[in-house]
């Protein structure tokens, strides 16, 4: 059975310059997953949320991976995210998003 070179390659032989095109569109299949399952990961932690310190740090960890994976496909603002997820001050502030003194 024919794996991805070897469809990669019959592409290149075929039409060279398609082939960036085929090996893009696997690179963005897996920006994608991994975004969603970053933003899975989050939506489920700050669902989650306790009193306790162990939430806490997992909310913060989540969103943190979550808004990096996030910046490493060019979207920089967090806002609707944050707003979307109904992500909690005690969650951002611990990643620095938000300082403790307010205007």
């Amino acid at each position: 059975m024919p794996g991805l070179r070897d469809s990669l390659d019959l592409i290149r032989m075929v039409r060279p310059e398609a082939s960036t095109g085929a090996l893009e569109h696997e690179i963005n299949s897996e920006r994608a997953s991994s975004l969603a399952a970053a933003e899975a990961r989050a939506r489920k932690a700050v669902a989650a949320l306790g009193d306790n310190q162990d939430s806490l740090a997992e909310a913060r960890d989540a969103v943190w991976s979550y808004f990096v994976q996030r910046e490493l496909i060019g979207f920089r603002r967090h806002n609707d995210v944050i707003r979307d997820l109904d992500i909690p001050a005690k969650v951002l502030y611990g990643l620095g998003v938000i300082s403790a003194k307010r205007p």
